[in-house]
């Protein structure tokens, strides 16, 4: 039985031909993504869901006695991430030119926007003035703005395997970048997923 070509980056079948054989094998890479982040989005449209059920219920929301809000670093980290993902779309586009220098200066610089987020969301926790149990608008932000940091984080662990694989040479090319493409599609995922977040939790 033959065994079909594997791509190097993601040991994922590929469009090259079968050993032995004339016919391409499809490369179902990318629908997979969309499929991946689509069940992602489902997971975060409940809880969104939860919280606004939550929020109508409520005879007073926040609760009486929650201390407000601020807005100042949640904007600043907001504007911080956002602008995150047109720093790591300059990466691929770099790649795309053949430069894998400039592929990775991005790519670094997105993953230091990245951590600056996460260090101001841990400030932030650290001056919220209330916990986890106090009430019910508590748990929904920590448990919503927990998962959504869960998954930055996921995503600079994508963008540091990606930039550690791009040292070998040849690895990554105008041709061949699909892993690149992956962590990019995945952090916009991730800014997207805040902009609601924001919107619903800071200024709604």
């Amino acid at each position: 039985m033959q065994t079909p070509a594997i791509d190097s980056q993601l040991l994922i079948p590929t469009h090259e031909p079968i050993h032995g054989h004339g016919e391409a094998h499809p490369d179902h890479r990318m629908f997979g993504l969309i499929i991946f982040l689509i069940a992602e989005g489902m997971i975060f449209l409940g809880l969104f869901v939860a919280y606004g059920a939550f929020r109508v219920v409520a005879p007073e929301w926040p609760p009486a006695g929650t201390p407000e809000l601020e807005l100042l670093l949640p904007g600043i980290n907001t504007l911080i991430l956002v602008s995150s993902s047109f720093v790591i779309h300059n990466a691929d586009t770099a790649i795309k030119k053949n430069n894998v220098k400039g592929m990775q200066f991005w790519f670094l610089l997105t993953i230091v926007m990245g951590i600056i987020f996460l260090f101001g969301q841990l400030y932030e926790y650290n001056h919220t003035g209330f916990g986890l149990k106090d009430n019910v608008f508590t748990s929904t932000f920590y448990v919503l703005t927990g998962f959504h940091g869960l998954h930055v984080c996921l995503g600079i662990g994508a963008m540091l395997a990606v930039l550690w694989r791009s040292f070998k040479p040849g690895h990554y090319s105008p041709d061949h970048h699909f892993g690149i493409e992956v962590a990019e599609l995945y952090w916009h995922f991730v800014d997207v997923i805040w902009i609601v977040l924001f919107l619903i939790l800071y200024l709604l």
